[in-house]
This record gives C-alpha cells, sequence and structure tokens, in this order.
C-alpha cells in the first residue's frame, strides 16, 4: 500500500535511506524474540552495519531514538516533537525523545563558510570584525557562532545547515504519505491523528527553516515585553539576516543549567523563578505567543536578578477561544471542578464515542484527593501529566497545540523548582485565572459577544435569498443531489440483502426437491442404478443448495 501510495520517483532514494536504517534497529529486536539474535549479528558483519551486536540487547525506546538520531535532523526534530506527547508514549519512551535534544554534530566550517559566503557576498572575516569559526552550539537545523560587529556589538550567527531544506522536504513528502495510509488502513492509529499531527510537524519545520521567522518571534515577544524590565529578549540585527542566517544580540549570563553560579553571582534565586514563573503565564494566557522550547539552555539569568529568553525558532500560538478553554481547564482544576474539566478535556479530543460517566468519575477522583490541601502543596506539572497520563488510558489525544503548550507549561514550572523548590504555580496562576474568567463574562465582554452573534446572524439571514435561490436552481436544473450517509442503515440494508438471499435459494432448493420428486414418478428417460438421471441430479443440486443455506446461517451467529 506505500509503494501505491508513493506518487513520484525522487524520494525512492531517500526512502531507502531511512529503510535500511528501521530494518537494522527494528529487525534486531524481532530477531532477538526469536532467539535469533546470533544471526543478526552475523548479517551485521556481512553487511558492514556498526555495532549490530549492540542494538539487538537495546531496549525498544533507546533503538527507536537512535534509529531517528540515525535518519537525520527531521526524524531528531520529530522525535523533540514526540517527546511533547506524553498523551500518546509512555514515561520511558517520551524520556528517550527528550534526549534527542542533544543528537546534533556539528557541520564542518568549510561548508559554513561557502554558504555565508553566498548570502553575505564576501567571508565572514570580512564582514564581521571578529568571526569565531568554532561552533558555539549546534542544534538540529543550524548551528551558531560568535561574533563581534564593526561597531563592537557582540552577537551570535545562526547558520542554517547547508544542503539541509531537500532533504527535509524528501522526509516530510514520506511522513505525509505513510500518515495517509496509517489512518485509512489502521483505525487504531486513526484515533490519534496521525495526518494532524505531520500536518502541525511540516508547518512548524518549514517555520523553523526560515531563521527570518525566528527574528520576527522574537521581536513579538520582545514587543510584548517591552515594559517589564526583568525579561530580556535578544535583539535583532535585521541587516545581516536572511532565510539562512540570522544575527542576534550575544547574551552574557549565567546558563540555566547552571544553578551553582546563580548562587554564586548573589543573585535571588525566588525572585527569579517568580519573574520567570510571571512571565510564563503572561505568554501563555495573555499574550496567545509563548516560546514552545523553554529548556535550561534557553533561558539566561543577567545582573539584576533579570531573565533573558533565547532561540524562538519554536513557539506556540493560541487563539482568542482557544486561550479561553486554557483558562477554564486550569480555572477548574484549581478549583476542583471536576465537570468542567472534563467537558473542556472532550472537547478537544472531537467528542470521542466513550462511556463519559465513567471519564466524570475517573476525573472526580483525581480531583477529589486535592480536596483540603493548601495551595502550596498543589503542582501543577504533576496534575497536567496525572491528567494527561489518565487520558491515555482512555485513548484520548489532545490537539498537537494543547500538547505543545501542556508541555511548555510543565518545563518551565521545573525551571522554576530549580531555582525556588518552594516556588508554586497554581499560586502565581490563581489570581491571573480569576481575572481572566471575570474578563470573559464581564458585561462589556458579553455585550461585544452577543454584538458580533447578531451580526453573524443578520449576514446569514441577510445571504439566505440568494442562498435559496441558487439551491432552487440547481432543483430546476437537475443538478441537486442529496446524499445521505447513514452508516447503521447500510448495515440494515445489507443484513436485508443477505437475507433475501437466502430465502431466494431456499425456495429454489424446495422447487427442485418438489421438481425432482415429480421426475422420480414419471417413466421414461434416462436413467442411473434403474432410477431417472435427472430426477438423481435434482436432488443432489437440491442437497448443495441446502447444505450452502445451513452453512450461512452458521456462520453468520444466528443459528437456532
Amino acid at each position: 500500500m506505500l509503494w501505491e501510495t508513493l506518487g513520484t520517483a525522487r524520494d525512492i532514494g531517500r526512502l531507502n535511506e531511512l529503510a535500511s536504517v528501521l530494518i537494522r534497529y527494528g529487525f534486531g529486536d524481532v530477531l532477538r524474540r526469536l532467539g535469533l539474535a546470533n544471526v543478526f549479528n552475523v548479517a551485521g558483519k556481512a553487511l558492514h552495519w556498526k555495532h549490530a551486536a549492540e542494538i539487538t540487547q537495546l531496549e525498544s525506546p533507546v533503538r527507536f531514538c537512535h534509529a531517528l538520531a540515525e535518519m537525520g535532523p527531521t526524524f531528531i526534530k520529530l522525535g523533540q516533537i514526540l517527546a511533547t506527547r506524553s498523551d500518546l508514549f509512555p514515561p520511558e519512551w517520551t524520556a528517550e525523545f527528550e534526549k534527542l535534544q542533544n543528537h546534533a554534530p556539528p557541520v564542518s566550517f568549510e561548508l559554513i563558510c561557502k554558504q555565508l559566503q553566498e548570502d553575505l557576498g564576501c567571508s565572514p572575516q570580512q564582514a564581521f570584525a571578529e568571526f569565531n569559526p568554532t561552533p558555539f552550539a549546534a542544534a538540529s537545523i543550524a548551528q551558531v557562532h560568535r561574533a563581534r560587529l564593526h561597531d563592537g556589538a557582540e552577537v551570535i550567527i545562526k547558520v542554517r545547515r547547508p544542503g539541509i531544506r531537500p532533504v527535509m522536504e524528501a522526509d516530510l513528502r514520506l511522513l505525509a504519505r505513510i500518515a495517509e495510509v496509517m489512518e485509512s488502513e489502521s483505525p487504531t492509529l486513526r484515533r490519534f491523528r496521525p495526518r494532524e499531527v505531520v500536518r502541525q510537524f511540516t508547518h512548524s519545520l518549514k517555520r523553523e527553516l526560515d531563521l527570518l521567522a525566528e527574528c520576527r518571534n522574537a521581536e513579538r515577544v520582545a514587543n510584548n515585553f517591552k515594559n517589564n524590565p526583568n525579561i530580556v529578549i535578544p535583539k535583532v540585527y535585521w541587516s545581516w539576516c536572511s532565510e539562512r542566517i540570522n544575527v542576534q544580540q550575544f547574551i552574557d549570563g549565567i546558563s540555566g543549567r547552571n544553578i551553582a553560579a546563580v548562587e554564586q553571582a548573589g543573585l535571588d534565586r525566588k525572585l527569579l523563578a517568580k519573574y520567570g514563573g510571571q512571565a510564563a503565564l503572561k505568554m501563555i494566557l495573555i499574550d496567545g505567543f509563548y516560546h514552545a522550547d523553554p529548556h535550561q539552555g534557553n533561558i539566561f539569568y543577567l545582573p539584576e536578578n533579570r531573565i533573558a529568553f533565547i532561540d524562538f525558532g519554536m513557539v506556540g500560538r493560541l487563539s482568542f477561544e482557544r486561550r479561553h478553554q486554557v483558562v477554564q481547564l486550569l480555572h477548574s482544576m484549581v478549583e476542583l471542578d471536576a465537570s468542567r474539566v472534563v467537558d473542556v478535556l472532550l472537547t478537544w479530543a472531537g467528542d470521542p464515542p466513550l462511556n463519559s460517566e465513567n471519564l466524570t468519575f475517573e476525573v472526580e477522583e483525581f480531583v477529589d484527593k486535592y480536596h483540603g490541601v493548601s495551595l502550596k502543596s498543589f503542582h501543577l506539572s504533576m496534575m497536567l501529566t496525572e491528567l494527561i497520563s489518565l487520558l491515555r488510558e482512555y485513548g484520548l489525544s489532545l490537539p498537537p497545540d494543547i500538547i505543545i503548550l501542556i508541555k511548555a507549561l510543565i518545563a518551565l514550572e521545573g525551571v522554576a523548582l530549580q531555582l525556588d523548590p518552594d516556588f508554586n504555580m497554581v499560586s502565581e496562576a490563581k489570581p491571573l485565572l480569576h481575572q481572566l474568567m471575570l474578563e470573559r463574562y464581564a458585561p462589556d465582554a458579553l455585550a461585544k459577544r452577543g454584538w458580533q452573534a447578531i451580526v453573524d446572524t443578520g449576514e446569514l439571514l441577510s445571504g439566505l435569498p440568494q442562498d435559496l435561490q441558487q439551491l432552487l436552481r440547481s432543483a430546476r436544473s437537475g443538478r441537486f443531489q442529496l446524499h445521505i450517509d447513514v452508516t447503521r442503515l447500510k448495515a440494515f440494508g445489507n443484513q436485508l440483502d443477505r437475507a433475501a438471499s437466502r430465502v431466494a435459494i431456499g425456495n429454489v432448493v424446495a422447487a427442485m426437491i418438489i421438481g425432482s420428486s415429480i421426475v422420480m414418478t414419471v417413466d421414461g428417460g434416462p436413467t442411473l442404478f434403474g432410477l431417472p438421471l435427472f430426477g438423481i441430479l435434482g436432488f443432489l443440486s437440491a442437497a448443495v443448495g441446502g447444505i450452502w443455506l445451513l452453512f450461512s446461517i452458521w456462520s453468520s451467529g444466528r443459528w437456532k
């Protein structure tokens, strides 16, 4: 089926590369279960596979992540995205996916220099007062070099990996086709919406391939925090930026990974945690535009207890309605309102066919254990993690944007807790959640939504005569068609069709028995064993038809 869906031959070479990696890692698991690991090792040596013996000893999550890393940047990025899908994968899988954050070997300076010269029109040593050829950092899509402008400004230069775009585009086409096959052929996988996941991943990856998009994201966040002196976003030097290069201010601070240095620098860890938590809540609940990859390497602590966020290649966006749903969910969790929590979750899951009463009961049990617990004992990350585990038990999956949001919230709370073990995201969020709920149902907000509903209704009514005219015109011309697809009615029709077939066969069998009986009483004609031949043939045919009819009834499970 997969080969039938491949509409072009241009991706066959890449597909062969990916398949060879998957076979090497996946086939080892099958052989190990069959007790044929030694055969795999011998085959690996013959085909010059590296570390074939070790592969058979790896656990499935580790082996799968090794395969993703070997398959290249697209699949490394896919693994990083899958690390956010805790609603689909158990903890041991997501933990391995998170390790892919560091699987990015640097590109040689010769290749980087050649590409920079094409984009800058001159060598990097000429374009900048200083340029360090040793990579400062390397990621799956780009790598970073330090430099200094001629005006003395210290900057970082992010350069997209040479030749990465055509490879990633081929990978994305293959993933899209695989998702189509999964969704059409597997009802079990269909509920995970693989096509939607791949679509979201494709959009996200294409945005990250354009390094100008990261600059626009950084400036948008910087504008949202322009009145907050505690949050720093790197300045963008637009004159040097293009699709394959972006140049931003170098942040000289303490990495979020080095908590000991924060203590030594005399910074207020509690205050830093508070500022970080408030910034996260503002980005998510108020701005609807947030840093979607806030791991410790993307956060720096600066003098005067300031916090800098870097690397806005991956951002999250929330519509106004989605923000309200998030506020409603968090507010209901804080207020221990299980029924409203279930309402939001089912809305996100697309109202799947399940017993919502059982889910409500489970959520009530989940919420009930927090009754009487002081607010300081609430941990938002723990509550969200437990809630996602509960959804996974019911086979529910959440929209990708919500999963990315939850992952960002959990990561940000984790960073804050490292700074201040007593930090409580729920305590920080509760006043803001109450404020946003009040604003949602304030008289002016209700009036605004009511007026919009009136306008929408008016537009619908004003267009109704034209719609009716088009409908009648189609009916007169014979082009009007009404299609009704009722699954149960179709099944009922199939049952009637089978019943009619059985009745027809039964009538034919009865007629042949009666006819053969009459033939047996008539003299003349060919005989067999002294009996009329046609009568015998009629009885045999009736016997075959009767046996088929009995077998058909028995195999349908309706034997009585």
